[in-house]
């Protein structure tokens, strides 16, 4: 009988704590420590990138082409492939070595957050409709001990068989998981991405984040208050990394899931948490960031729910190209809008593409890594929807 892909992971990590717990007074090693440990080594049950491609999106070559013209001001970015000794990396052996150090800082950075779970949470299922060429739940889980949240899930009326498995985020929208959901489609329908995907044929989960303490109602002050008393330290983005993990047990858990295919997409903050999730679990083989500023000067992601004001310290000296490279070589795609209509990516956002391609490169084949600027501000355009669905259809 084939093992849990979640239970499988939370077994591992209760048996590394069980031994840092051990040796703990000779490391000073802590739990929250221990888990970040974990993390950082890539120890998730299955490395679903390693799975074949069937055939590449026919515009492939196209967002892996430079622009024409790039911003005078924009940003220098250091270079991946060279370790903290200044050596040079032209091997992937030595490239793999490297990504458990950068990994490890990123998740040290945010302070990476335990929560004590053997299994998946389980859920309760609210609601449920049949229409649209689709089912849609409204579950509850409990996503920390103590803490429950929302979700809607949504599944192809007619399955088969495990599907594909898609995390949808939502964007800075007062009725939030509605929006993928599909349940609002007179507001943005372009953004249903979980009711195009399970007509498409996919199981789609589309989680709260944790700044909607219920559906309708944005409280960021409130939830960061609250998540603050629960894990003083850490940074707002490892509680959205942790729930966009939680939400991925739950995806790979259930049964009509084909664990080994399980992808994110998101627009503005869902695209700040794709790019995160993309890049610190290493589970996910498809992604698509729209619109979510890739660079940490690009938006604000110094609020307290992202980074905070760390980023912006003279001595602050990384970058999310860092986390472009982690992603590598799984399949990684951006869209921009260009700055100045209201996009926070643009011509700006390709020095992290180009900087991350030498690691692509590394792992052989064609770097399934791109940026697709649609040129029409912060949204997400008919060009740009249809790209989002190609990806997802070849890569995940």
């Amino acid at each position: 009988m084939k093992s849990c892909p979640t239970s499988g992971f939370w077994k591992m990590y209760h048996a590394f704590s069980k031994m840092t717990a051990r040796k703990k007074r000779r490391w000073g090693l802590s739990r929250r420590e221990a888990l970040a440990a974990l993390l950082a080594g890539g120890a998730f049950p299955a490395l679903s990138w390693a799975a074949p491609i069937q055939a590449e999106v026919p515009w492939l070559a196209d967002v892996r082409r430079s622009p024409e013209a790039l911003p005078p001001d924009g940003p220098r970015l250091r270079p991946l492939l060279v370790d903290d000794e200044g050596t040079k990396i032209t091997t992937l052996p030595q490239w793999q070595r490297r990504r458990k150090t950068v990994r490890r800082w990123w998740l040290d950075f945010l302070r990476a957050i335990e929560v004590d779970r053997e299994h998946a949470p389980s859920l309760t299922v609210l609601e449920e409709d049949r229409r649209d060429g689709a089912i849609r739940q409204r579950v509850r889980y409990e996503v920390e001990l103590g803490e429950a949240t929302e979700a809607y899930l949504l599944k192809p009326m007619a399955t088969a068989g495990r599907r594909p498995g898609i995390l949808a985020f939502h964007s800075t929208v007062n009725h939030s998981i509605r929006q993928p959901a599909g349940l609002e489609m007179d507001k943005n329908a372009e953004k249903a991405f979980g009711l195009a995907l399970a007509r498409r044929g996919y199981v789609v989960f589309c989680p709260r984040n944790y700044l909607w303490l219920e559906d309708r109602r944005f409280s960021a002050d409130e939830a960061v208050a609250r998540f603050r008393r629960r894990h003083p330290g850490s940074k707002g983005m490892a509680k959205m990394l942790f729930d966009g993990v939680v939400a991925l047990n739950i995806l790979a858990s259930l049964p009509d899931v084909d664990p080994t295919r399980l992808g994110v997409v998101g627009h503005s903050l869902g695209g700040k948490e794709a790019l995160y999730m993309a890049a610190l679990d290493d589970r996910v083989r498809a992604a698509v960031s729209s619109e979510g500023g890739i660079g940490t000067r690009f938006s604000n992601w110094d609020a307290p729910w992202y980074l905070g004001e760390a980023i912006r310290r003279a001595d602050f000296r990384h970058e999310h190209h860092e986390l472009l490279a982690l992603a590598a070589p799984r399949a990684m795609l951006f869209l921009a809008g260009e700055s100045g209509l209201g996009a926070v990516d643009g011509a700006r956002s390709w020095p992290f593409v180009e900087a991350a391609m030498p690691v692509y490169q590394l792992y052989g084949g064609p770097p399934r890594l791109g940026l697709f600027n649609h040129r029409k501000g912060h949204s997400v355009p008919p060009e740009a929807e249809q790209r989002i669905y190609e990806w997802l259809a070849a890569y995940c």
